[in-house]
């Protein structure tokens, strides 16, 4: 399979070793200082890109690849008020995408869980549920999308809840208040904790490596090179 790998920092680069260790070729690499080599010709070489690029930049990205005809699988984050845009443009290409939030394979097994527990304690309104992320400091957006992913898992099942809030200290019975802290140097650490007067309930994935994330993002690619469509990770995991 021939990769065009559209931003190529670090996670664009430990992606490259795992796809060439997967039996795959790199034929395109973008950054910020060669974006004038993001052509349609020079697209045209891949069949599929994956795109880890950047809030201000990921959309535009997503949308060259589906219109220059590319399978594209994205793991920007920041950029999701557009995301009814994109699935548009890619049923009207008959394109193929994926974006996830995560691509580790923990994390997506740590959404399940996240889930599952929420379906639990869908009928003990006693415990309120809080989230907290923790990044380094040049991790640009904030809530994380991981952390908006578990906040949609837990909204999707809770009787209480219908919205996320980030960094307020809210009151508000309806309202997941999600945490964001920048600290350097601190692993990637996701939490979901249920409180009531007499007991919390918590759970948390903490990252060690990129490597997890890199290789989800290649499995991903290896999915959807040959298909139409949006899909997500639990297909791709089988989950």
């Amino acid at each position: 399979m021939k990769i065009a790998l559209i931003g190529y920092g670090k996670m664009g680069q430990m992606i490259e070793k795992i796809a060439l260790e997967r039996g795959h070729e790199i034929v395109l690499k973008i950054t910020i200082d060669n974006t004038e080599d993001f052509t349609k010709e020079n697209l045209a070489k891949a069949d599929v890109a994956i795109e880890f690029s950047g809030p201000d930049a990921a959309y535009d990205n997503i949308i060259k690849c589906l219109t220059w005809s590319c399978p594209v699988v994205s793991g920007s984050t920041g950029w999701l008020s557009k995301k009814s845009e994109v699935e548009a443009l890619v049923h009207s290409t008959n394109g193929s995408f994926i974006y996830a939030s995560n691509y580790s394979l923990g994390v997506n097994l740590f959404f399940a869980l996240n889930e599952k527990l929420a379906a639990i304690m869908k009928p003990y309104k006693q415990y309120d549920v809080t989230m907290e992320e923790i990044h380094h400091t040049a991790k640009q957006d904030a809530p994380s999308g991981t952390a908006i992913t578990l906040a949609e898992g837990v909204l999707s099942h809770s009787l209480v809840k219908n919205k996320w809030v980030n960094d307020v200290a809210s009151t508000e019975e309806n309202e997941i208040n999600i945490t964001s802290l920048r600290i350097d140097p601190y692993p990637g650490t996701h939490s979901v904790r249920y409180s009531s007067e007499v007991d919390d309930i918590e759970i948390t994935h903490t990252a060690k490596t990129r490597h997890g994330f890199a290789l989800g993002a290649t499995l991903a690619a290896e999915y959807i090179y040959d298909k139409e469509g949006i899909f997500n990770m639990k297909q791709v995991l089988d989950l």
